[in-house]
């Protein structure tokens, strides 16, 4: 079986990640694209964009699909993270050469990182299955950190821009790994455009690793103004997650997974497990740059 890839299909391109995806793979890849929507969705793509449907709950259905394609990258979010082995048992019937897992986020290889966010199981048993099926297709996995200039806009890297107010954990000086959206998609053209070097692996991916101090000091200096800082500890927002998940407000994983991230142990630093970026000729990005792109001017007063 050739190696080459030439086709892939998105699956997910909506949500926060997927529109990202797909426009650096319209804007900067030699590849077909296909859109992959459920039936009925009333999901919208850029206009020009190939997409097909099919019913998820269906192999035959998702096969018919995947016909003609050489790789699948999957972008499901919420429950249908720990459910696609029909998305990946369609692929092998249709002979696709190339899995990847809808992962883009936290260390889940590590088990200190699973034992906070329980839930991150749902990823590693999608791998665990694609293993069991190496002979059948192949797979690659990325691990990205959190989505840097996505975080920066909604406050999930704990900065209010309206307000100018950081909330900072475990005093905000542990460093962790982290992308920005468009270049989660240009790592995912490399990976495909090198699938020997990448088969049936983990591939960690960063814009730049940091600090909230680090982030923290860049806002200022570009707002010109001091900002308002709050303090939490990972300890007690892993407290507040799971009493959040106990009363079945799934909020409470965002609380979880800011502790990984964030949290004095370090364990939201991806650099110990051997960054891709210069192997797969990822161009560095700028970290000042990237703050100011994301915020589009709202650090100087707009609101």
């Amino acid at each position: 079986m050739s190696s080459e890839i030439k086709n892939i299909v998105i699956i997910g391109a909506g949500g926060n990640l997927g529109p990202s995806i797909l426009n650096a793979f319209l804007d900067a890849s030699p590849f077909n694209v296909t859109v992959l929507s459920r039936e009925g969705s009333k999901s919208t793509f850029p206009s020009g964009v190939k997409v097909v449907r099919a019913d998820y709950n269906s192999i035959d259905s998702l096969a018919v699909a995947f016909q003609g394609q050489d790789a699948v990258i999957s972008l499901v979010g919420g429950a249908a993270i720990g459910d696609q082995e029909n998305l990946i048992n369609g692929a092998i019937k249709a002979g696709v050469k190339r899995f990847i897992p809808s992962e883009f986020g936290s260390n889940t290889v590590d088990p200190k990182v699973r034992a906070i966010v329980p839930i991150f199981s749902a990823k590693t048993g999608t791998v665990a299955y694609l293993k069991s099926k190496e002979s059948e297709i192949s797979w690659s996995s990325v691990i990205t950190g959190p989505f840097f200039d996505w975080g920066l806009k909604v406050g999930f890297l704990g900065f209010h821009i309206p307000s100018k107010t950081a909330t900072l954990i475990d005093s905000g000086t542990a460093p962790f790994s982290t992308t920005n959206l468009h270049q989660i998609g240009l790592s995912l053209i490399k990976i495909l455009q090198n699938p020997s070097e990448t088969k049936n692996k983990y591939i960690y991916v960063s814009s730049f690793t940091t600090t909230q101090s680090d982030i923290l000091a860049a806002v200022e200096k570009l707002s010109g103004e001091k900002w308002t800082v709050k303090h939490v500890t990972s300890k007690e927002l892993i407290e507040i997650g799971n009493e959040k998940l106990k009363n079945k407000d799934f909020s409470g994983i965002g609380d979880l997974i800011k502790a990984v991230a964030w949290g004095k142990e370090g364990l939201g630093d991806s650099r110990p497990a051997g960054l891709w970026d210069e192997r797969l000729g990822l161009e560095k990005e700028g970290f000042e740059e990237s703050i100011e792109k994301a915020l589009g001017g709202k650090l100087v007063g707009e609101k």
